[in-house]
């Protein structure tokens, strides 16, 4: 063995308990010896009613048991009894099993329904000792996960105990990254920029901002600069006088109806030159006019902008001023895609389910391997229109109606460098961990990555 491999030996089994139960003598000194060596702390017990009993009474890290404990018994029976009991009682414990009478198709039928390895006397140490650190690694990383977990879920219910999150469903630790952002700016008295692809939820960010904010009493107003015609945008905004235009009538805008709360702009990029010019000027003096008035009016209004364009690139373009977006990008907000963050795809999906709908295992695999180029949006689509055409109270697939996605062994096309990037740092360059995460298969993992140069850490 190279002294690479038994250092990895002896990382993985130092201080580590072992529970071997066996009613031979020879095969518990021989499996103490053999990972005592590399730092493992061995329990021998010779039958089943002791290796529950020392499995109650302290920390276990790795079950080897033997499958017959008498002298004349083939049938493994006792085995899979003991196996079964340790599964029900002991769930996270990894269980290796260890015979020479046993046939295949037993050892086959305990691993499909939980063992974690089998192995036959006589066995060969060099694979015995590959195995155990190869549970215990993965027991660690479960472990170390389960702890970030639950972590996660502690500050989640911290986060939502101390603010107003509006109901706002995630478990991804970058949609916590940006709740604590908005929650820790809310009552800063100054514009925020929030940036995203469409469908991401940068209007609930805005509502998060708005109700912990100092105005959370104050009006708060919505205009959606995208859904208006252009050349109504800054009428929507100021306000008109009677005979501004053909047909136009005295009219307050949504500056001035706004004052003293927030007004939350949305598809801020649409907005023409001269709008972007006069929003420029109310957001540095509080003045504006509005349309068909020389009369100067003031307005104290908290602005939230969002956009789905690369504002920087529109300023390069010329389509956007520059000074504008620093004076919005006091604060600035990017609420990240959701195939950027999986972890939050089934928790939104059973949030939208109607009362009284499950969603079917298989179900819950096809919406973790759909790239959600609508996002939340689309989910939450999805969902309703699932509801409606599922035959009964569990949706299968069928009823999610998702398009193909992509090639057959391309599944992971859809995938940024970033995307990976950042699952693999989460998993921290455990590729399968990466891999259960955004919701593919390690092989298709490993053929993204490869296309993109990238490599675990």
């Amino acid at each position: 063995m190279s002294t690479a491999s038994a250092g990895s030996l002896q990382a993985s089994l130092a201080n580590r308990t072992v529970l071997v139960i066996d009613d031979s003598e020879a095969v518990q000194t021989a499996f103490e010896v053999l990972l005592s060596l590399h730092g493992a702390k061995v329990l021998a017990v010779a039958s089943p009613a002791e290796g529950l009993a020392a499995l109650a009474c302290g920390s276990v890290d790795l079950v080897i048991q033997d499958m017959n404990f008498r002298r004349e018994a083939t049938s493994g029976e006792e085995g899979i009894a003991l196996f079964r009991e340790i599964k029900a009682r002991f769930p996270d414990v990894p269980i290796v099993l260890l015979t020479a009478w046993t046939h295949l198709e037993t050892a086959v039928e305990l691993v499909r329904a939980g063992a974690a390895d089998y192995i036959a006397k006589p066995w060969d140490d060099a694979r015995l000792l590959t195995s155990v650190r190869n549970l215990l690694d993965l027991r660690s990383a479960r472990a170390e996960a389960a702890a970030l977990r639950s972590a996660r879920r502690e500050a989640r219910a911290a986060l939502a105990e101390s603010f107003d999150l509006r109901g706002m469903v995630y478990e991804s630790e970058a949609m916590h990254t940006v709740a604590c952002t908005a929650t820790q700016v809310a009552r800063a008295d100054v514009p925020v920029l929030i940036l995203g692809p469409n469908g991401v939820g940068k209007e609930i960010m805005a509502d998060i901002l708005q109700a912990n904010s100092e105005r959370a009493t104050r009006p708060y107003l919505k205009v959606n600069l995208g859904a208006l015609p252009t050349e109504l945008i800054e009428a929507e905004l100021f306000g008109t006088e009677a005979g501004a235009f053909t047909g136009a009538r005295a009219r307050t805008g949504r500056f001035e109806a706004a004052d003293g709360g927030t007004l939350f702009l949305d598809e801020l990029g649409t907005l023409s030159g001269s709008g972007q010019a006069k929003l420029l000027r109310v957001l540095q003096t509080g003045e504006f006019e509005r349309l068909g008035s020389n009369v100067t009016r003031r307005t104290r209004v908290r602005v939230i902008a969002a956009t789905n364009i690369n504002l920087r690139q529109a300023i390069r373009a010329g389509s956007f001023r520059e000074d504008l977006y620093y004076r919005l990008s006091v604060i600035e907000l990017e609420v990240p895609a959701l195939a950027e963050r999986r972890e939050d795809i089934l928790p939104l999906a059973r949030h939208f389910l109607e009362r009284g709908f499950a969603l079917a295992p298989a179900a819950e695999e096809a919406l973790l391997r759909h790239p959600w180029p609508g996002n939340v949006r689309e989910l939450q689509n999805a969902i309703r229109r699932a509801c409606l055409l599922a035959g009964g109270s569990v949706i299968g697939v069928s009823a999610l109606n998702l398009p193909p996605v992509t090639a057959p062994g391309d599944e992971a096309a859809h995938l940024d460098r970033s995307a990976i990037e950042q699952a693999l740092g989460r998993a921290r360059g455990v590729v399968a961990r990466a891999a259960r995460e955004l919701g593919l298969s390690r092989q298709a993992l490993y053929r993204r990555m490869e296309k993109l140069g990238l490599r675990a850490s």
